[in-house]
């Protein structure tokens, strides 16, 4: 039954995606794009746009896009249902021994090694998605050029421990992304 199937797949993504929505994406790719083919890296890279840009957790967000393109309502009840589960499972147990299980060195351990990997899937995450705009646009000068200063803009304020507003930098990201592409096409057009 594929529904079960798309269940199982996001049960999987949500039993062992530690640290959100940014590290799910490379699991999702792994799982969606490359092993069972259900969508192409151009369309992750716009289920990943358009789950940030919606209400709600990215991940949660990108579970229900893909089971509603694969399987309308049906699909996206099934993927959502999936990738909440065994996260909910796992964070009603751990809170009825919290205390206890935050005081054991193994664990406290176990805990330091899966921060690593979890900045290791964002960071493998940014990099693929920062692959496949370069594949996909035109210029790759104008695609490196923007994707290097909203990095160093991003570091920048990080580094000076300036607070910024996400949603104003996804606003300001779409404008300057709407400038640089969008205006050559309307140059070519007019003349």
């Amino acid at each position: 039954n594929f529904m079960f199937e798309l269940f199982l797949t996001f049960a999987k993504i949500g039993a062992f995606t530690f640290g959100g929505g940014y590290a799910m994406i490379s699991m999702i790719e792994h799982e969606c794009v490359i092993k069972k083919r259900w969508m192409t890296e151009e369309e992750l890279m716009n289920m990943t746009v358009i789950a940030e840009s919606t209400p709600g957790p990215a991940a949660i967000n990108c579970a229900t896009y893909v089971g509603y393109k694969l399987h309308r309502v049906k699909g996206a009840a099934a993927a959502t249902v999936g990738v909440v589960l065994p996260s909910l499972v796992i964070i009603l147990s751990i809170s009825t021994f919290f205390s206890k299980l935050l005081s054991c060195e193994p664990v406290e351990k176990a805990f330091a090694g899966i921060r690593v990997a979890v900045a290791l899937l964002i960071i493998k995450a940014a990099v693929n998605m920062i692959r496949g705009l370069m594949k996909k646009t035109e210029s790759r000068t104008v695609s490196s050029l923007f994707v290097g200063i909203f990095f160093a803009a991003v570091m920048i304020c990080n580094a000076m421990s300036v607070h910024y507003s996400v949603v104003s930098f996804i606003l300001i990201s779409g404008l300057a992304g709407f400038c640089i592409y969008q205006l050559p096409c309307w140059k070519k057009a007019a003349k």
